[in-house]
């Protein structure tokens, strides 16, 4: 059984088809259609008609952190397929911010979202599965709010401004033929936190390849060929990366990760 991945939206545009700041995946996975994230705008729907696909044949959605950039894309979603659950994080709210200076920028999801669209949204809570062979899984590394406090990322809550923990980001799990493919679109949490992450919560199961963004586009070369190293430490086979990598860090990272490091861009497709 083929696993068909294939990027709706990236940074990099491809073929006519135009880019954009975000990211929105199609999973296409024993006879069923999962959509990952669903870009800033609505440009994923004209990128799907040009690709042929249906978003009203879409059987699930999943978000995989509560950003913009990934979530914007939904109020119209929902208003041209009226089947698919989007399933999110339980820890998921309108809170997420960016510090710019002394001032802080909401960078969340739409406003209204989670109240004028709650009987298609499904709030989860530990490893979650969506069906066979497919799961979603949260973060269980600890301090992860160090990251936040280095990316100038907060969440506004009842106690006042507090450093983002990614509690609301989560990772698609795939069970194929290869081993396990991780989804993570951000990897706010670091790639190999994620990585070891997976492994820890299916012992024995190989892990594949890691599919996603890993917000290196701001960091150093440095802290780039770490991450490439840490990595190729894990042990996976395979890397497609895009959105918050961008070109620079994707560079670097296929001098250090070679065949294995492969690139996104609009309508790219993987076959696993």
């Amino acid at each position: 059984m083929k696993t068909k991945i294939t990027v709706i939206v990236d940074n990099r545009s491809n073929n006519g088809m135009q880019g954009e700041w975000g990211l929105c995946v199609l999973v296409e996975y024993a006879e069923k259609k999962i959509l990952l994230d669903a870009g800033s705008s609505n440009l994923f729907l004209e990128n799907m008609q040009k690709l042929g696909i249906d978003v009203a044949a879409i059987d699930h959605a999943t978000l995989s952190h509560a950003h913009y950039d990934h979530a914007n894309g939904f109020p119209a979603f929902f208003e041209r397929n009226r089947k698919a659950k989007l399933y999110l994080r339980d820890h998921t709210a309108c809170d997420c911010y960016a510090k710019k200076r002394i001032f802080r920028k909401y960078i969340g999801i739409p406003r209204r979202m989670l109240r004028k669209y709650a009987d298609r949204i499904e709030m989860v809570s530990g490893d979650y599965q969506i069906m066979d062979g497919v799961w979603l899984v949260p973060h269980k590394t600890k301090g992860l709010e160090s990251i936040g406090m280095r990316e100038l990322m907060y969440r506004k809550t009842p106690s006042g401004w507090m450093p983002d923990d990614f509690s609301h980001e989560q990772s698609l799990v795939l069970d194929t033929e290869k081993g396990l493919v991780i989804l993570n679109s951000c990897s706010h949490g670091g790639a190999g936190n994620i990585i070891d992450e997976v492994k820890a919560t299916f012992p024995g199961k190989k892990v594949y390849g890691l599919i996603g963004g890993l917000h290196l586009f701001n960091k150093s070369e440095e802290e780039i060929r770490k991450v490439a190293g840490t990595i190729r430490d894990t042990g996976i086979e395979y890397v497609c990366t895009g959105h918050c990598t961008k070109d620079r860090a994707f560079g670097i990272l296929k001098e250090e990760l070679g065949d294995m490091a492969d690139q996104m861009n609009v309508g790219y497709q993987i076959e696993i």
